[in-house]
């Protein structure tokens, strides 16, 4: 017998696990409509028609929701998509929080950020990679979260196959029950009707018959002329909730159990520790019941850094948990970052950019950008800036837990549950199975609560407690002091021209953090490399570049930053050239997504008059207006902001207009919401966001001086939403990236000045 020698085997198994491979990935993806295991019940008589929808007999409509309510109306949008398809009413459809089987995984948040391919990219390899990534999302469990405003997109068709499936199959129900074709039924308002007989049965009086009906093999979803709720501006369904305070959010936990309260403080330098503390006077006041040291613990996904070790006292009640604190003496170790300032990691952003290492990851190259450059008539350039920002959520960071049994259950407001459950069994050594986490409403999330280090705190403090679960709430201070936040980053732009004053050369050059993602894998070009623009040549990369600070996502992400980057220096363009604003972004938009972008464009100079001029103020002072148009998570928002400015040169902006195609817009009312809460939120950042440190310690405490924007600052907001029959795109954060590059270009027209430094002052 031949011996087989290992380079052979190697090779061979190479080989097999090569067409194993390239079998399964040519393999359609699963389905997204029935779980692995069956979907559990909750109260008798209630039965599941798939892993979605779940129909009890007084008629109410269960469906399994997979997604963070964090005020952006999510809840709502996903009950109106199955309600549409089942021919439900809105009003029989009650929430219940999903499990982790990969069904429920959103996978739309993973293939819109394919940081690889353009947005409007759809060639072969595009096509193939979504199709072996959504593969590989429907076998991995725990992976849904609430992120990249991709929450009413990904599930924009399971959700209706879920509630058309279930339909055919309680009218399958009807049809048996009565011996009649299901054809000639009729549902609506929850309910099934035979119209020759005059038979109606709900929902609810069909469902256990239903439930042993086959499912239909094919499915058939309605089209847009026949949506009932879809398209429909109704109201919130958690609105009276949080009018009437039941609403329960993760602060609110009170488990059946009892509760302790926990309170620390942090290390105030970025990523320090406890080196020993002192809790003689503490532990004998009175409430309290121990005392805890606490280590650094990371962030998890999209964050980069560690949160800084502390001291927590475990207590009868928050006041006995904060007074016993301040009675601890601690010892900090203040670790390599006690050096840090954050004007100094941003210069050295600048100055990393005059490196010729070719260490910079290029994200976008066409042509020849540098003998464009070169044999340009004219070149324009300039460095842009944008600082450290904080989430500032209303609601700080707080997690309850409680171990007990070889079990942990988890009351928390987190963005990413799947994968943050896994951290927590890590610390406590359990199987993630062991835990349970009931997700409450988020007051505020931006991002923040995709990081878990609050909710690995409260469970290494739920080991000291003997079963009585403990809940941990940072103070604002400690929030503001510690958060994960929005990274600075600065940016070089330079454009070349003909002598026809065309732009024949573009070249953005970037330096920042890359949120933990490999180079060419960060998603840190998003907004600057995917721009609509189309260059004949360009050349548009980013430098990684790390600190001890720790940065994580921020609502729009890198859009953020790289909108205003992009928007005001096409400005700038527009500006050299002597082109109007709008119709200098015409002549270079190109490609499949030019007619949202045109049209985008049309809407918005029309509802703000673009062009003509504006009134004086009452007391004679002048406004200009501002443009910028920006395409983020699927979505193309134009913005035009009117801009005075006051004696003392604050700025004042009066008025912001909103044009967005979003597709499909599944509640107008949510959209339009949402599009004012980013304009709010932009604005916030523009006008005063920054977050500054000295000796690796942030300066700013609270929302005296991180200031978010107040009522009397707040501009008259119109929005417009673009007909669209296309499945539905972002709405949570495409409203943030265009409003500062919208203001600093108001500015300029106003005062010849140019703003390139956020946030925006002028001198």
């Amino acid at each position: 017998m031949p011996k087989l020698k290992r380079r052979h085997f190697v090779l061979g198994t190479a080989a097999a696990l090569g067409a194993l491979v390239v079998g399964w990935s040519a393999s359609p993806t699963r389905q997204r409509l029935v779980g692995d295991e069956p979907l559990p019940t909750t109260t008798p008589g209630q039965v599941a028609l798939n892993g979605w929808v779940k129909v009890s007999p007084d008629n109410t409509v269960t469906l399994m929701v997979a997604a963070a309510e964090m005020g952006q109306g999510i809840h709502t949008g996903l009950a109106m998509l199955l309600a549409d398809e089942m021919d439900a009413d809105l009003g029989q459809v009650r929430l219940e929080q999903a499990g982790y089987d990969p069904i429920y995984n959103n996978q739309a948040v993973v293939l819109d950020s394919l940081p690889i391919f353009k947005p409007d990219e759809n060639g072969l390899m595009k096509r193939g990679t979504r199709h072996m990534v959504s593969k590989l999302l429907r076998e991995i469990p725990g992976m849904w979260g609430s992120g990249g405003s991709a929450g009413i997109a990904d599930q924009w068709v399971p959700l209706r196959e879920a509630g058309a499936s279930a339909r055919a199959m309680l009218v399958a129900a009807a049809a048996e029950a009565w011996n009649v074709q299901a054809a000639e039924c009729h549902v609506e308002g929850g309910r099934v009707s035979h119209v020759a007989s005059g038979r109606i049965a709900t929902f609810g009086e069909l469902a256990e018959r239903a439930a042993t009906m086959p499912m239909p093999l094919s499915i058939i979803l309605k089209n847009p002329s026949q949506f009932r709720l879809i398209g429909q501006p109704r109201r919130r369904i958690d609105t009276a909730g949080k009018l009437d305070g039941s609403a329960v959010f993760g602060i609110d936990a009170l488990p059946p159990d009892g509760l302790l309260y926990a309170s620390l403080t942090m290390c105030p330098t970025i990523g320090g520790r406890v080196v020993r503390f002192d809790d003689t006077i503490a532990r004998d006041l009175p409430g309290v019941h121990k005392v805890v040291k606490l280590e650094p613990v990371g962030g998890g996904l999209g964050s980069s850094g560690t949160t800084a070790g502390a001291v927590a006292v475990i207590a009868d009640t928050p006041w006995h948990a904060m007074r016993a604190l301040e009675k601890v003496s601690i010892e900090w170790d203040h670790g390599t970052a006690a050096s840090l300032s954050s004007r100094g990691l941003i210069d050295a952003l600048s100055q990393s950019l005059n490196s010729v290492d070719g260490k910079a990851d290029v994200h976008l190259e066409a042509g020849d950008v540098t003998a464009a450059m070169d044999s340009a008539m004219k070149t324009i350039e300039a460095e842009y800036r944008a600082p450290f920002l904080a989430h500032a959520t209303m609601e700080p960071m707080n997690c309850t837990v409680q171990l007990k049994n070889g079990a942990a259950t988890v009351w928390a407001g987190l963005q990413s549950p799947g994968l943050i459950r896994g951290d927590i069994a890590k610390v406590l050594g359990l199987d993630a199975s062991k835990v349970d986490i009931k997700l409450t409403y988020l007051g505020g999330g931006f991002g923040r609560r995709y990081a878990g280090d609050f909710a690995l705190q409260a469970a290494a403090l739920a080991r000291e407690t003997n079963g009585i679960p403990v809940q941990l709430m940072w103070s604002r201070e400690q929030d503001m002091a510690h958060d994960y936040y929005r990274p600075a980053y600065v940016a070089r732009s330079k454009a070349g021209f003909d002598s026809q004053g065309r732009l024949v050369a573009w070249q953005v050059d970037t330096s920042g953090s890359s949120l933990g993602a490999p180079g060419f894998m960060s998603a840190a070009a998003e907004g600057t490399a995917t721009t609509a623009y189309r260059f004949t040549n360009a050349r548009v990369s980013h430098r990684t570049m790390e600190s001890a600070v720790t940065v994580g996502f921020w609502r729009s992400v890198n859009h953020s930053q790289n909108g205003f980057f992009t928007e005001s220096f096409i400005d700038e363009c527009a500006h050299t050239v002597g082109q109007d604003a709008i119709a200098f972004r015409t002549s270079l938009l190109a490609g499949p997504d030019e007619a949202r972008h045109l049209g985008v464009l049309t809407r918005v100079a029309e509802l703000s008059g673009w062009g003509k001029p504006l009134p004086l103020e009452a007391d004679g002072t002048r406004r200009a207006r501002g443009l910028a148009l920006h395409r983020s998570f699927g979505s193309v928002v134009a913005q035009v902001a009117e801009v005075a400015v006051t004696p003392d040169k604050k700025i004042r902006v009066r008025k912001v207009y909103c044009v967005i195609d979003c597709g499909t817009a599944v509640n107008p009312n949510l959209v339009r919401q949402q599009m004012e809460s980013a304009i709010v939120f932009g604005l916030s950042a523009a006008l005063h966001g920054e977050i500054t440190i000295e000796r690796g310690q942030v300066l700013q405490s609270n929302f005296h001086d991180y200031a978010s924007l107040r009522m009397n600052e707040c501009p008259d907001i119109e929005i417009a939403i673009m007909p669209s029959t296309e499945p539905p795109t972002g709405v949570g954060e495409p409203g943030t990236p265009p409003v500062a590059p919208a203001v600093a270009n108001a500015v300029f027209a106003l005062t010849g000045q140019r703003l390139r430094t956020l946030p925006l002052r002028l001198v």
